[in-house]
């Protein structure tokens, strides 16, 4: 790792951060705590510090937490470290042999290392009628803004997508009282991402707590009157009576900037373990970056919260000269209803040969592990607690285990 004696001796160094997201806000605030002392300039095109985004769909959403606790840092702790927070103001290029930065009006910031985090964007449903008034996405905090004041008692609201953004959404509006319909192309919510034995679980959640599920069709139109939403046409026929429409059917990394300037680009940004890009002088973390994660061996770019919230501070110490291996076992977790959860490790949609569950499942209070060959490749811990870390270390052991321990609750996880 660079000393402190090494980087004051570097304090005319100028390091760029292009995403003012939790990412980029974290890689910030480490720069200054591993000691560096250079320009350290922080570029959002949002006009918001940089926030956390599981508030927007979690407890700001429900309306349990206020707006200001989803921010990472308020304004006065950027000037207080003597980072420059540019907010509300988009980059529009970077010269990678001319180490510059070019923003929308013109102005050039020159680096020595330069980090994109700029995150992903809201995929578009293409469909007649998606521009009308009342038809939703959930990815900024303006989004939720709008969407707190569309999910209220007796409003009609259908759900385009049942992943987590989906399903979260869904469980926000009928805790405010609206009726909900979820339509999802597949047999199952969250069939891709957990398999149909635990998918099962979340759907029959959802229609427990009376969310109509429309599975297997798609959208067809979007039907309006006098420009406002009013109903919704599936694939299948059948129109569902719509005051708003909320589109969840998914993210794609914003690779724009890092395509024009020359970067390996595939599915986000290509990086190395140390979160380098094929320029040695630029990094990427978050939801753009597409790692190499030794313990796993493969490329992955993980769409969640765990990753932005550890992949900034990995990629500041890189960017120091630090030995940096970013090998995290991926993390995310969901709250919907009375069901919260943890997910640790990774899966490729149809990558397991058997679920082993731990617990009761019609209760709702049970680990479900994906294995194959044996070994644990993920666990889910579903209103079970204080477990997670030991999951994330049978994950990474890669231990063939014993289903039938790993199933028995007598046996302590930290034994596996």
């Amino acid at each position: 790792m660079t000393t402190a004696q090494e980087t004051t001796a570097q304090d005319d160094r100028t390091f760029v951060v292009v995403g003012a997201s939790l990412a980029g806000a974290k890689a910030a605030e480490t720069l200054r705590e591993e000691g560096f002392t250079g320009r350290v300039v922080l570029v959002g095109e949002e006009p918001e510090p940089p926030y956390e985004r599981p508030p927007l769909s979690k407890g700001y959403l429900l309306g349990s937490d206020e707006r200001d606790t989803a921010f990472v840092h308020d304004r006065a702790w950027y000037d207080e470290q003597g980072i420059e927070l540019r907010t509300g103001v988009r980059a529009e290029s970077i010269d990678p042999a001319a180490h510059t930065v070019t923003l929308a009006g013109g102005e050039r910031l020159g680096y020595d290392k330069l980090l994109l985090t700029t995150g992903s964007v809201v995929r578009r449903l293409e469909v007649p009628g998606a521009d009308l008034e009342g038809v939703h996405y959930l990815r900024r905090v303006e989004h939720s803004d709008a969407l707190r004041g569309a999910l209220v008692e007796g409003a009609r609201v259908v759900v385009v997508g049942g992943g987590w953004i989906g399903l979260e959404v869904a469980a926000a509006a009928r805790t405010h009282g609206a009726a909900v319909t979820l339509a999802e192309l597949d047999t199952l919510p969250l069939r891709r991402v957990l398999g149909d034995e635990v998918a099962r679980v979340f759907a029959d959640l959802h229609a427990e707590h009376g969310v109509d599920l429309r599975l297997g069709t798609g959208v067809r139109e979007i039907v309006g009157t006098d420009g406002r939403v009013a109903s919704v046409t599936l694939e299948d026929g059948s129109s569902v009576p719509a005051d708003a429409v909320v589109i969840g059917v998914g993210i794609t990394p914003a690779v724009e900037l890092a395509r024009a300037a020359g970067l390996a680009v595939d599915d986000g940004v290509l990086v190395d373990a140390a979160l380098r890009t094929s320029d040695p002088d630029i990094h990427a973390a978050g939801d753009v970056a597409n790692a190499e994660n030794p313990l796993l061996g493969r490329r992955i770019r993980v769409e969640h919260w765990q990753n932005a919230l550890d992949g900034g501070p990995a990629a500041a110490r890189a960017m120091l000269g630090g030995d940096v291996v970013y090998d995290p076992v991926p993390y995310f977790f969901t709250d919907q209803y009375d069901l919260g959860m943890e997910y640790s490790g990774h899966v490729e949609p149809g990558g397991y040969e058997r679920v082993v569950f731990r617990g009761d499942v019609a209760s709702r209070e049970f680990i479900a592990f994906w294995l194959a060959d044996g070994r644990v490749l993920a666990g889910m811990n579903v209103n079970v607690w204080d477990v997670a870390d030991d999951i994330g270390r049978i994950v990474r052991s890669g231990a063939r285990v014993d289903p039938a321990r790993l199933a028995d609750p007598g046996v302590p996880l930290a034994e596996l």
